[in-house]
């Protein structure tokens, strides 16, 4: 299952309040803004900045 296109469109980065990738094959929302990877686990996005990632690269 991935997440619904509706979702997708209403998501925002808590940090920059930009624009998420969503890469399903990785379950994670990626922010290139502010470099930043957010989980998603079991369908759920988690979008804490203090759980997101720093992206690699």
């Amino acid at each position: 299952m991935s997440l619904s296109p509706e979702l997708l469109e209403i998501l925002l980065c808590p940090g920059c309040k930009g624009e998420l990738e969503y890469r399903e094959d990785e379950a994670a929302l990626l922010c290139h803004g502010c470099k930043l990877r957010y989980r998603v686990e079991d369908d759920i996005p988690v979008m804490l900045l203090e759980e997101a990632t720093p992206l690699e690269g």
